[in-house]
């Protein structure tokens, strides 16, 4: 499973973000890395320099071998929320569209 990092220019894409995030990726996207051949992450501040609520985003969609693409989006107070949010969204997604996979 490649992991892909991506951020606007508001955000400071860290080496401890990104590790951060692919670890998290890497661990709870674990059973369907047989299926997943790319995940990518878009990191982004929606309100750019200024203070605000839930104003970190981030999308994350993972491509599955021989399906369309699947994709989640999380907004939060800060980056690594958002990422464990929207990790979170995608899981719950990926378990959904397996299973029903698996009944077919």
């Amino acid at each position: 499973m490649q992991i892909q990092f991506n951020s606007d220019k508001n955000v400071v894409g860290s080496e401890k973000l990104l590790e951060f995030s692919t670890s998290l990726i890497s661990f709870e996207l674990s059973k369907f890395k047989e299926q997943i051949t790319r995940v990518e992450i878009h990191l982004s501040d929606e309100d750019g320099n200024k203070k605000g609520l839930n104003d970190k985003r981030c999308m994350v969609e993972a491509r599955l071998a021989g399906m369309k693409p699947i994709a989640v989006t999380d907004h939060a107070n800060t980056q690594e929320q958002a990422v464990f949010g929207a990790v979170d969204k995608l899981k719950s997604s990926l378990e959904k569209i397996t299973g029903r996979l698996k009944n077919n």
